[in-house]
């Protein structure tokens, strides 16, 4: 049974976290041959204030049209 973690700054719409989920699952189906039924998809959505990148916050990047 394949599990995927996947952890998103927030800020995508439910039908782009479905879609996500839906594709990740394919594919991984395809990959390694296993049922779609049995392939599981975990997504964690992260605060931008608490996700960093180069020692600075995702939300000061994105404020700053840097993001």
């Amino acid at each position: 049974m394949p599990l995927v973690q996947i952890t998103l700054a927030r800020g995508r719409s439910p039908e782009q976290l479905a879609a996500l989920g839906e594709e990740v699952t394919a594919a991984v189906s395809r990959a390694v041959g296993a049922p779609a039924e049995n392939v599981r998809v975990v997504v964690t959505e992260c605060e931008p204030e608490h996700w960093f990148v180069g020692g600075e916050s995702l939300a000061s990047l994105r404020a700053s049209g840097r993001r």
